[in-house]
């Protein structure tokens, strides 16, 4: 499939997630035939004010290109100022969060804020489109509080967006109840450029059923993928030959944890890899045996090695 003139691998992508899809969580994710990857969310504003660690999220790795990077903001002006920088990090498509709920980006106006005012949405595609050398794309929700997610979708596409993920819950339900999927298909029907399905796609089952049930041109795997990078190749698997053939063992997924936590301290050094690496590890080995005593002994630790001996020592309690 393509996205502007960007031709990606397949249609299966990884959702931007803060905290979660750091560039080696992508890699892995890339490995086992995620078609597309998103930086984590990048704030316009620290791009602007020369924010180091706001630079530094935008870091992609030669082997998840051609990867887009996602910015929000919702001044046009200082959005459209920070695209050559985006630009410069190698970013194939820029992508624009107007989804996000969390309370600290809404109350600035940013994130799905921005279901609540169309046409600035509007203006920001276009400021962003007219300074941009690559396709610009959008995440959006069904909306603020009900559902205006077409709207929406049709005014970004007359402002020049090359295509949009729909998350079609409100921003009111955060996460909760269920993903309305009809509201993909309803934004298919709207627009004429590439439409991306997102929201509660946990098994490649749930990845062919959304296609078959919306016309989405691709599929976005979010929560589904918190350490279950197994899932690109399942859903692969289920779109080339009909079933899913992969099915990761303990052993497996001990062992991909693993591989984690070491590109991990290589990327963010030891101490802040190892932080960040514990809430992978938990849901790596979620549901497993032993994984309430694994989890409780990795959460003390701030050694590498350490953290490696105990995962090997699940391995053999299998």
């Amino acid at each position: 499939m393509k996205i502007g003139n960007v031709e990606l691998e397949n249609n299966i992508f990884l959702a931007p997630m803060a905290g979660v899809t750091d560039l080696p969580y992508r890699r892995m994710c890339k490995k086992y035939g995620c078609g597309f990857t998103y930086s984590e969310m990048v704030s316009a504003k620290g791009l602007y004010y020369k924010d180091k660690k706001t630079d530094d999220l935008m870091r992609l790795c030669e082997e998840e290109k051609p990867a887009a990077i996602q910015i929000f903001g919702s001044e046009p002006e200082i959005m459209s100022s920070v695209v050559g920088q985006i630009e410069k990090k190698g970013a194939a498509v820029i992508d624009i969060n107007m989804g996000c709920p969390t309370p600290k980006i809404v109350n600035n106006g940013d994130g799905s804020a921005l279901m609540k005012n169309s046409q600035l949405a509007g203006k920001i595609i276009r400021a962003v489109k007219d300074a941009a050398t690559v396709p610009v794309t959008a995440k959006i929700r069904m909306g603020w509080d009900n559902n205006n997610a077409v709207e929406m979708a049709k005014i970004l596409e007359e402002n020049g967006a090359d295509a949009i993920c729909v998350h079609p819950r409100t921003r009111e339900q955060f996460y909760s109840g269920t993903a309305d999927w009809s509201v993909i298909k309803e934004v298919v029907s709207a627009v004429n450029i590439p439409v991306i399905g997102n929201g509660d796609i946990f098994t490649a089952y749930d990845a062919q059923k959304m296609i078959e049930e919306t016309g989405c041109s691709a599929v976005m795997v979010a929560r589904g993928a918190e350490g279950n990078p197994f899932i690109f190749r399942q859903i692969n698997e289920l779109f080339k030959t009909g079933r899913v053939q992969f099915e990761p063992t303990e052993t497996d997924r001990i062992n991909a944890a693993i591989e984690l936590v070491e590109a991990l301290v290589l990327e963010k050094g030891e101490n802040r890899g190892i932080k960040e690496a514990r809430k992978h590890i938990s849901w790596f080995i979620k549901g497993m045996k032993h994984s309430a005593e694994v989890k409780r002994k990795i959460f003390t630790l701030t050694k590498k090695d350490d953290v490696i001996e105990i995962l090997l020592g699940a391995i053999q309690k299998i």
